[in-house]
């Protein structure tokens, strides 16, 4: 089907006000994960989601409670997003034992049975398949639950992507396929590697419907979200959505950017900042004022403090935790 093209809906002053608090703890967190790489206090690779913020907060807000969710290693936003504690996030960054994955995982590697967080994976669109699958047990279940599978324009040319499509549709998995259209595949934009007008209509060969989102807009990925999720929760199988976004930094922390103008990213963030629309929003319809945003913005800045504080006070895990996790307990 087409994009949708609606007015705004009708959205109370707490819902505007949880939208920007939650994509402002992302964006706040974010820029202090940046500074401990930056310390060496974050080893290995890490993808910031700055930019990205209006999906996963637009999508969280379209799911309920047991629903799943799957991603690639831009994973500390959907993290947050779905209510994992950011103490356990930043000490799972930092390698140290009060992280998620016991420091084990890092940046790209980390899960949360509790949340239904099924972790950021390293291999592109490596998680869509683990997507499906997830989606085939809600469905053998018939417990009425719905996974996000989220991946970028990048993996969307990935093989296994296809094969998924094929095999969610076949069996109308209940499975939302996310594509967080970022404009670029690490540094190749998606101009250059992407003969495809678009990216949700390829899911047409298979008979999956979907549909293209201003992913800068949390109003519309909500929106959007809702659409997907009714279709499959009801049993019609499998939803495309094709997120269009943007990343203000580059691919990782090791990525200069260079493939692309300073004026191009700024132009994005003065002209369609996801926080910034928001915060027009509640201080146009005078839902809050300077004051009251000033107070959030320092509220979530000595949370992210106090997740940092927290991850450098937390020990490095013991050298006998790397044999544990690796295989399951089988009672005797």
């Amino acid at each position: 089907m087409p994009p949708k093209k609606s007015a705004k809906p009708n959205v109370s002053a707490e819902e505007l006000l949880g939208h920007y608090r939650e994509m402002l703890l992302i964006r706040r967190f974010e820029e202090k994960a940046g500074q401990l790489y930056g310390m060496g206090l974050i080893g290995g690779f890490c993808h910031l989601y700055i930019g990205q913020e209006a999906v996963v907060v637009g999508l969280e807000a379209a799911a309920e409670e047991g629903d799943k969710r799957v991603t690639s290693y831009r994973d500390h936003g959907h993290m947050l997003a779905c209510g994992m504690d950011p103490k356990g996030i930043m000490a799972e960054l930092t390698g140290r034992e009060g992280g998620f994955s016991k420091g084990k995982g890092g940046s790209m590697h980390m899960f949360s049975k509790e949340k239904h967080f099924y972790g950021g994976h390293g291999i592109v669109a490596a998680q869509v398949p683990l997507g499906a699958g997830l989606a085939f047990a809600d469905k053998y279940k018939g417990n009425g639950r719905v996974t996000f599978a989220y991946f970028g324009d990048g993996a969307a040319n990935q093989g296994q992507v296809y094969e998924t499509y094929n095999m969610a549709e076949l069996w109308d998995l209940p499975v939302v396929f996310v594509i967080e259209n970022n404009q670029y595949a690490m540094g190749t934009s998606v101009q250059r590697s992407t003969k495809s007008p678009s990216l949700w209509e390829r899911g047409a060969a298979y008979g999956i419907p979907g549909e293209e989102v201003d992913g800068m807009d949390v109003l519309k990925v909500k929106e959007a979200g809702e659409r997907a999720v009714a279709h499959c929760r009801t049993g019609k199988g499998p939803y495309i959505l094709e997120v269009k976004t943007y990343r203000y930094r580059g691919h990782s922390m090791s990525d200069p950017a260079k493939y692309r103008t300073r004026e191009e990213v700024q132009k994005m963030r003065d002209e369609r900042d996801p926080i910034e629309q928001v915060r027009d929003m509640l201080l146009t319809g005078k839902h809050a004022s300077e004051d009251d945003l000033k107070a959030i913005d320092k509220d979530i800045k000595a949370i992210v403090n106090e997740a940092a504080e927290f991850s450098k006070e937390s020990p490095e895990p013991a050298l006998d935790e790397l044999w544990t996790d690796i295989y399951a307990e089988e009672a005797v």
